[in-house]
């Protein structure tokens, strides 16, 4: 094991961000030189905290089974070619999921029954960050090719896991993307304070070189490739196209202009970010804005409007603000709903808790000019008498989604959907049409990306199987849907 006894010599500490002072001011990630490097003075200690458990419980908080002891004690031990070993066995992408991962397998951990838990994140990242800078991380081209050809459609977490895994077993995979550039949302939804885009363009690189094909630019199930030439064309298709259709809010007012899907405002921002123009941008210079979400998507939205210059900034949640610490009904090793501060939120703005919005309102011009709210009680029921208003020139629709987008490919493949709207996928990862495969939030859901890039790899050992009759690629996870019907 690490340092026997590390746990009670030494405590808790995580990489210390960037003055607020001066992270709003740019788009770099919050920490000095990227996170990695930040832990570097701190780590070896921090690994040496774990425990090496008998059961290791930080196993089942984490969908991709990552041996995190095993690394744990070899980071403490500086033998940080065995870690990025240990590490690469179970995650594909660790710089991308030590960024932005909430860490699920920290709750697990067992010295966090009456202590705080292993940094455990922190140590993912450190590794990776420095395996990077080491060239430790080469490309794993395959010793030979099966002659099975596979389409990976969507380029997020799910779709590049799933093609690397395929791409190393051997197979010519093409991963297609609609967008102009690869990535989905580690290249348009995240902004770039959260993680740059480097660290998503040189593991791009890495998979060029392996022989993954990458095809930006294509609307696969429109004119430009229909769904049947797609079919003909690949051995087996693989659905990542993720959960993508945004939850609406039907009140009165709701088609008021300046009324936004997040999913419109931050990609637009980050393509200004990374130096392009973008004709039309929603901005939020200046403005009220309001932000109506909770959840991660609300906090990007906030660190945004945040460099944006945004004169107030309200993030609202319709859920009762949640304890600072592990409520009774979520006993440890559960993920308990705590409340949490992000870097977005240490930087400004105002957070509303138990709030609804009741309808918006306009100014003579048609615009939104403001919000109107009311209290909710446990069960969601308007308070009396809270009712109030709430200046917003910009308001953020933050609420999750609900789906992948039924009209293109997933209306032209005939795949069944199940009543939430997801694609429904049997045991073995298979939609209910013959070779084609899904994975990540398409089946899943709106999810985590570490449950992505799991399934990701479960995914690429069933189309494996499904191709050659065996495989020898990791299944981490079962899918979670229901048996598809006939």
């Amino acid at each position: 094991m690490a340092d026997p006894k590390g746990f009670l010599k030494h405590g808790r500490e995580v990489a210390t961000r960037r003055p607020v002072e001066e992270r709003v001011n740019d788009w770099d990630e919050v920490y000095p030189d990227g996170v990695g490097r930040a832990l570097l003075p701190i780590i070896n200690t921090q690994a040496g905290r774990c425990m090496d458990c008998g059961i290791p419980f930080c196993h089942q908080g984490c969908p991709l089974g990552n041996l995190i002891p095993e690394w744990n004690d070899l980071v403490w031990r500086d033998d940080w070619d065995g870690a990025i070993e240990r590490l690469h066995a179970t995650n594909n992408f660790p710089e991308f999921t030590g960024r932005l991962c909430p860490a699920p397998c920290e709750p697990a951990c067992v010295l966090g029954i009456n202590q705080d838990p292993v940094t455990i994140k922190n140590v993912e990242v450190s590794i990776i960050d420095r395996a990077w800078e080491s060239g430790s991380v080469r490309p794993q081209p395959p010793e030979w090719l099966s002659g099975r050809t596979v389409a990976v459609i969507g380029s997020g977490p799910a779709g590049l896991a799933a093609a690397q895994q395929l791409t190393r077993a051997g197979h010519t995979v093409a991963v297609y993307e609609r967008a102009d550039k690869i990535g989905g949302l580690l290249r348009y939804g995240i902004p770039e304070f959260k993680m740059e885009k480097k660290h998503l363009d040189r593991r791009l690189d890495q998979m060029r070189r392996e022989g993954t094909v990458f095809r930006a630019g294509i609307d696969v199930g429109s004119a430009q490739l229909t769904a049947q030439v797609l079919r003909d064309r690949y051995d087996a298709i693989v659905l990542a196209v993720g959960s993508t259709v945004g939850r609406d809010l039907p009140v009165p007012g709701r088609d008021l202009a300046g009324i936004h899907q997040a999913m419109e405002f931050l990609p637009q921002s980050n393509r200004v970010s990374l130096g392009e123009e973008v004709e039309g941008q929603i901005r939020a210079d200046g403005k009220h804005v309001v932000i109506i979400g909770g959840g991660d998507t609300g906090a990007d939205c906030l660190g945004t409007a945040i460099r944006q210059q945004a004169a107030s900034i309200t993030q609202l949640e319709i859920m009762a603000q949640p304890p600072e610490s592990r409520p009774d009904g979520q006993p440890w090793p559960t993920y308990p709903m705590t409340f949490r501060v992000s870097s977005a939120h240490e930087e400004g703005g105002d957070r509303v808790y138990a709030a609804s919005t009741q309808e918006f309102l306009a100014d003579d011009e048609g615009r939104v000019r403001a919000l109107k709210l009311v209290d909710v009680d446990a069960k969601f029921q308007p308070v009396e008498g809270t009712e109030r208003e709430i200046p917003a020139d910009l308001v953020l629709l933050a609420m999750g989604f609900t789906g992948p987008e039924q009209p293109g490919l997933v209306e032209e493949l005939g795949v069944e959907l199940d009543d939430r709207g997801n694609i429904v996928r049997d045991g073995q990862y298979a939609s209910s049409v013959d070779g084609v495969f899904v994975a990540g939030d398409a089946g899943r859901g709106q999810s985590l990306i570490v449950w992505a890039i799991a399934e990701g790899r479960a995914a690429a050992a069933a189309v494996d199987r499904h191709l050659t009759g065996s495989t020898n690629l990791p299944s981490p996870i079962p899918p979670t849907a229901r048996p598809i019907t006939a």
